[in-house]
């Protein structure tokens, strides 16, 4: 019962933003692990002030994590580095078939991204959302997700990227402090629209 209120959950937010998504595109990611494949749909409305996306994780051993995000965002700079940063939360919600847990959370965070004007196309980002035990539902009593990832733009539509990323919970029935649903290096690339 819980599983399906949480999976009517992510489905529901997904179907709010998706009209968003029709008024200006972003970008598609596709990110790789040894363990686990990502992929990731972002969205902007217009005026670049509006934010939100979508995101699938497999990994290895029956582990699923979906998201779906919504952020305020705007630019600015920091000593003439030129930054995008964002505002919001992260749903997440996640499902390990080998440790038969599942469980989510609405994760506030943030995220940001810098363009290195010393090398055009060269750009530094991160993200770090969140949770505490009263956004967290499931076997999940708290969640984390964060990520740092170096980029770099081939061409004017496109770029490929390498980091780390992490996504972890301390489990409310198990007592386990540190479940790791992901964590490690990763690669991937990006189509921007």
């Amino acid at each position: 019962m819980q599983r399906n209120r949480a999976i009517r959950t992510c489905v529901a937010a997904a179907l709010l933003t998706a009209p968003a998504a029709t008024v200006h595109a972003d970008s598609l990611n596709l990110s790789l692990t040894d363990d686990s494949v990502r992929g990731e749909y972002s969205f902007t409305d217009a005026r670049e002030e509006l934010g939100g996306g979508v995101g699938y994780t497999y990994h290895d051993g029956s582990r699923h994590l979906a998201t779906v995000d919504l952020h305020a965002r705007g630019r600015t700079a920091i000593q003439n580095i030129p930054m995008t940063v964002g505002l919001g939360v992260r749903n997440m919600y996640f499902d390990d078939g080998d440790r038969d847990i599942d469980g989510g959370a609405i994760a506030p965070g943030a995220f940001v991204r810098m363009n290195i004007p010393e090398v055009p196309g060269l750009s530094v980002g991160g993200s770090l959302y969140m949770s505490p035990s009263i956004l967290s539902y499931g076997d999940a009593d708290r969640m984390r997700h964060t990520d740092a990832t170096v980029s770099y733009r081939l061409i004017r539509n496109s770029e490929v990227f390498a980091g780390y990323r992490y996504v972890g919970a301390d489990l409310d029935t198990r007592g386990d402090d540190d479940y790791r649903f992901e964590e490690g290096l990763i690669g991937g690339m990006r189509i921007l629209f």
